[in-house]
């Protein structure tokens, strides 16, 4: 706002800063921030214009307060020009925006749609890809362009960009070094936003000095008499909008305002202030013109610099002449479109509309939008008075897409307001006890309980839909297994009566709900007699029961009992994760580690874990989370699953969620054990058991007693790895509903083998192929053999079954498994006095146990190696030189002892980059853990002194 003819003026050290910005050889990102009317805006066009005349691609956005609640509306913006232009993408960064923004290509224009959701047209929409793999995309289609010229990327108003759209660009502008690309960003300080985590370089844009405040006063007013002079300076302080509009207002025909009118009562915002500078012009503007600056205000039109899609995807304004003469429009030079001269014109425009005229607004704007599902809900919520169950479904709608596109926080807005229009109270009922249900798992109890109350009258009994939002507090928060059961199990019972009344045999929503949050809490509780009287209580539903619940039941009980044949129908709907709500995905993926089947559904998990985290369903992203984890320490990925896991647990911690907080560290615990990291194990067995214990919460202590066997066994304990089984279930038999009781078969055996116990070990071998352990999953497979084989009595049974785990198709899914089983195996072999045969078997396990970082099983396979009379090699010691510099970078802080968020602060990165980075530099060092780092440099740094 401060250009003018002569140049800006002032700000030489911010346009040094930008100079040396736009013209540098590598790609950069900057982020300029200050307080509204500083001008921002004018150092933007200050590089824009720079940029422009050093040959660079100028693409510009702005941030839309209207569009901040929409998924990628504002990356849309940024990347429609490249998208539509002739710099296509290639093929995959293509499938990734055709994902994100549902465009299709029309390959007669060349153009895209602007429909952000499949649900307008009855496609099934298909949940984006995170942040990372949207980056990834957009990064390469800055940077392989058909074009060789630099670009520079200009974002006004970025406080308004939507959460989506400002994690990708703050992805991509941490990853620009070594491109032809920049970033320049303009925030307000006064309003939050993603910027303010996004760990990029910064400029503050401060007030002008009193001098070039003077100078700038002068050029612009220069007849204002020494009076009105001396108070514009004192009420702008500095601000360039202020000192440019105020004149105007204090010398107008209505007499001028009073000197304190911008200075205001104390504690009104600035911004505020400075949007009654416009009210007066707008004021003076017909109702016909003012009706159209309202439209395009709400619509987040005029916009300088945007780059809408195509006509009538945005109200264009048209015929405001006088709007343009009161300098509230000025017209864009490039397109001829009449766009507000500043933002805040924008908000005034809005505030100084009654009701009615924004309703009216709002009405005609979602007939413009009648082809784009959540553009035209926004607007029909808007503009509904009245209860109207059109506009109800179409708000609804919307929430669904919301929901899919990681936006659950939007959903349960769209969802409360469609209830407040529902036309019938059970459609309200219905409708809030959805908007709870979201909330809920987007970790808002209470939000979720206050919409489950919504519609009870004073002192009415809970109704279903409150049941479920406060067992579900009651469950995650606090680990309530005892209570929470007896009230869903009443509330279960109550509508299956209600239904019988009714003679309504179908599943109902609620109920269902219900009845899946019944069986996470028998999971938890892990009691016989619970599960048992969940199972009946199932029984007595009929019909009432889904397949999906069913299904639910039989693999999260007891899948040596109930799981056979579940795999095949449970890889049918993984097939649809994509298509189904996060919560839905979530539980598939508890049923599918049951299975041992959980890679399945991995590539869909690792994709939108992101979004449900952030914004999204985050007690389904912690779920995810853990499946991560869990999937990651059986493929032997350790350092990652521990990253996953911690992940887990500072996200549980954040949110309150302790019973999430609890489980994350049982896996941690049993990550520590396997890698021979006894006291950790044991410390966080311990947090974990104490606060587990007392709430009968059997699910968590099955956990701590089976990583404190792992941990035994990894130190040579037997005795006390037995004991640790024998607590999870009895040599010979599968306690019911113990879910660790399989997974600690291998566990079991070997400890009361190696503790003189023979035949406990061979009964658990036998009660482990009898109870058909070998057809319920990979992984059971492949240990059941194993087990058999340690606890064959001739040789000729051992060597075939040794031989049928080895060969399992499966086998190299579950490395240190396979390991255990090879080391068994060689073990055996030197005992009969065929050292030949060992060796072989006992270099892959030593070699796979060093490679995993059990150092306890390394160890161990290293000495039987070295009895067979080998000298086992050591693993060649890592090389530092092959890490990049930044790698180097982040490895010589972090072994300093720095934390990932202290080292991103140092290096502009945000903590997630920093762990990023970390998992890579690991494995090249040969490391697991942080403090291992610092000898790992210097060995490497020794190696390559020669």
């Amino acid at each position: 706002m401060e250009a003018i003819t002569t140049g800006m003026v002032g700000r030489g050290a911010e346009r040094a800063e930008l100079t040396a910005f736009v013209t540098s050889a590598t790609g950069r990102a900057l982020v300029l921030r200050g307080e509204a009317g500083v001008g921002k805006s004018a150092l933007l066009d200050h590089a824009a214009t720079l940029a422009e005349q050093q040959g660079h691609v100028v693409l510009r956005a702005a941030g839309v307060e209207a569009e901040s609640a929409l998924p990628h509306a504002g990356l849309h913006q940024f990347l429609h020009p490249l998208l539509a232009g002739p710099a296509r993408p290639d093929a995959a960064s293509r499938a990734v925006f055709d994902t994100t923004f549902d465009t299709r290509s029309d390959t007669a224009s060349g153009t895209a749609s602007d429909t952000t959701s499949g649900a307008a047209s009855g496609a099934v929409p298909v949940r984006p890809p995170s942040a990372m793999a949207l980056g990834i995309a957009v990064l390469r289609l800055l940077t392989h362009t058909r074009t060789p010229r630099p670009s520079l990327l200009v974002l006004d108003d970025g406080q308004w960009l939507d959460d989506a759209s400002a994690d990708v660009c703050a992805f991509v502008g941490r990853r620009l070094a070594g491109s032809p690309v920049k970033l320049l960003v303009a925030v307000r300080t006064d309003t939050p936003s993603r910027w303010d985590t996004a760990a990029l370089p910064e400029l503050p844009v401060q007030a002008l000095p009193d001098e070039d405040a003077a100078r700038l006063l002068d050029l612009r007013h220069p007849h204002l008499d020494r009076r009105l002079r001396r108070i514009v300076l004192a009420q702008a302080r500095g601000n360039p909008l202020a000192l440019l509009e105020l004149p105007a207002h204090l010398s107008g025909p209505s007499g001028g305002l009073p000197a304190e009118d911008l200075a205001g009562p104390h504690g009104v915002p600035l911004t505020r202030r400075l949007q009654r500078l416009f009210d007066s012009r707008i004021a003076a503007l017909d109702e016909r013109v003012r009706a159209e600056l309202l439209m395009g205000a709400l619509d987040g039109a005029g916009t300088p610099g945007r780059a809408d899609a195509h006509p009538g995807v945005r109200h264009l304004m048209r015929d405001a002449d006088a709007a343009v003469a009161a300098g509230l429009l000025d017209v864009a030079p490039a397109t001829g479109e009449l766009v507000f001269r500043h933002p805040l014109v924008r908000s005034a425009i809005v505030q100084s509309a009654t009701a009615d005229q924004r309703r009216t607004a709002h009405l005609a704007l979602a007939r413009t939008h009648r082809g784009n599902l959540e553009r035209r809900a926004a607007h029909l919520a808007a503009a509904a008075v009245d209860p109207d169950e059109e506009v109800a479904g179409v708000l609804e709608a919307a929430a669904g897409s919301a929901t899919r596109r990681g936006g659950a926080l939007t959903a349960v807005t769209w969802l409360t307001r469609a209830a407040e229009l529902s036309e019938s109270p059970a459609e309200r009922s219905r409708r809030l006890a959805e908007a709870a249900f979201v909330a809920g798992h987007a970790a808002r109890p209470g939000q979720a309980r206050r919409l489950a109350r919504a519609d009870l009258t004073s002192g009415a009994a809970q109704s279903p839909a409150e049941v479920l939002a406060a067992a579900y507090q009651a469950l995650y928060q606090d680990g309530d297994v005892r209570s929470t059961r007896q009230q869903v199990s009443a509330a279960i019972e109550g509508l299956r009566d209600g239904h019988a009344a009714d003679g309504r045999t179908g599943p109902d929503e609620v109920l269902t709900r219900l009845v899946v949050l019944l069986l996470a809490i028998s999971q938890y509780n892990g009691d016989r007699a619970v599960w048992e009287s969940t199972r009946a209580l199932l029984a007595s539903l009929g019909g009432l029961v889904t397949e999906r619940a069913r299904l639910y039941a039989d693999t999260w009980s007891d899948v040596n009992r109930h799981g056979a044949g579940r795999a095949e129908p449970l890889l049918r709907a993984a097939a649809r994760l994509p298509e189904l709500e996060p919560w839905e995905a979530a539980r598939l993926g508890v049923a599918a580690y049951h299975l041992d089947v959980l890679d399945a559904c991995r590539p869909h998990l690792r994709r939108v874990v992101d979004h449900e985290v952030e914004t999204g369903a985050v007690a389904a992203g912690m779920v995810m989370l853990h499946l991560i984890t869990l999937d990651r320490t059986a493929a032997g990925e350790w350092g990652a699953a521990e990253r996953t896991g911690q992940r887990a647990l500072d996200l549980a911690v954040e949110h309150g969620h302790h019973l999430f907080a609890a489980q994350s560290r049982a896996y941690l615990a049993q990550l520590a054990a396997l890698r021979g990291r006894t006291e950790r194990a044991r410390e966080l067995c311990a947090e974990v058991d104490a606060w587990a214990r007392p709430r009968g919460l059997g699910f968590l202590t099955q956990l701590t007693d089976a990583a404190a066997a792992t941990a035994a066994l990894g130190r040579g304990d037997h005795e006390a790895a037995y004991r640790h089984c024998a607590g999870i279930t009895p040599p010979g038999e599968f306690r019911p509903y113990a879910y660790q009781a399989p997974r600690t078969l291998l566990d079991l055996v070997e400890a009361a083998r190696a503790g003189g116990r023979a035949r406990q070990a061979r009964a658990h071998a036998l009660a482990a192929r009898d109870a058909g352990l070998p057809a319920v999953s990979p992984r059971q497979a492949l240990i059941t053999y194993g087990a058999l084989a340690i606890t064959a009595q001739d040789e000729r049974e051992a060597a075939a079954m040794f031989a049928r785990a080895q060969s399992h198709p499966d086998a190299a899914r579950f490395p240190f498994e396979l390991a255990r089983i090879r080391l068994a195996h060689g073990i055996r072999l030197r005992q009969v006095g065929d050292r030949d045969a060992a060796r072989p078997q006992l270099a892959a396990a030593a070699q796979a146990f060093e490679r995993l970082g059990a150092s306890g099983w390394t160890e161990r396979a290293r000495a039987a190696l070295h009895a067979t009379g080998v000298l086992p090699p050591r693993a060649p010691a890592p090389h530092s030189a092959s890490l990049t510099w930044q790698e180097r970078r982040i490895a010589d802080l972090a072994a300093s002892g720095l934390t990932n968020k202290e080292i991103g602060r140092l290096m502009h990165l945000s903590p997630r980059t920093v762990s990023s980075h970390l998992y890579r530099v690991f494995p090249k060092l040969g490391v697991t853990t942080r403090a291992a780092l610092r000898d790992a440099l210097t060995r490497g740094e020794a190696v390559a002194a020669g």
